[in-house]
């Protein structure tokens, strides 16, 4: 259902011309990285870790609310502030793996990033859930490492730019308040 949602807005802003997301000193320093695609597609395999990880029913349901939260929040925010990043004059077709993501994706519903907030609020949860369990620093590390991989590829793929990116990141923040609220109400601290 999402997903219909997703690409019915992207293709039918409601309000207004779509804004294209101006690039920052940023996106000129990473520029297109082709090979962070496996990293930008690898977000479906770290969320799942979120869900894998829970230790009970509310600690998963609140990780649901979250994403449905930041769902409904960026549906919203591209239906009513519709935003696209700047066609950078690449031939895609030099580069089949984002070839193929441009053609499903296209570059529109940019800001707030989903990737970046989706994969902001994973890394704190996952964050909290490793801690909780004792996990040894470098498993620790790995997490943190992953998702700031995931930050970088969704510049890295030409999907987003950094305030895309940033504002994705403030989203996944925010919907991770409450989550580790009703975490640190279902979990002792380790």
């Amino acid at each position: 259902m999402f997903l219909w949602a997703y690409f019915w807005v992207l293709r039918n802003p409601l309000l207004g011309e779509v804004t294209v997301m101006p690039a920052t000193w940023l996106d000129a320093l990473i520029g297109l990285q082709p090979w962070s695609f496996p990293l930008y597609a690898s977000l479906w395999v770290y969320i799942s870790f979120g869900t894998a990880l829970a230790r009970d029913f509310r600690e998963l349901s609140a990780f649901g609310w979250a994403s449905l939260g930041m769902g409904l929040v960026g549906l919203g925010t591209f239906a009513l502030v519709p935003t696209r990043v700047a066609d950078p004059g690449i031939d895609w077709a030099l580069y089949p793996s984002l070839q193929f993501l441009k053609a499903m994706d296209a570059s529109g519903n940019a800001c707030p990033s989903l990737h970046a907030a989706f994969c902001v609020f994973t890394g704190v949860a996952l964050h909290a859930q490793l801690r909780s369990i004792g996990a040894p620093p470098a498993v620790q590390g790995a997490n943190a490492l992953w998702c700031v991989g995931i930050l970088y590829s969704t510049l890295a793929t030409g999907q987003h730019v950094a305030l895309d990116a940033l504002a994705g990141a403030a989203l996944g923040t925010a919907a991770a308040v409450p989550y580790l609220l009703v975490l640190g109400a279902s979990r002792p601290t380790g």
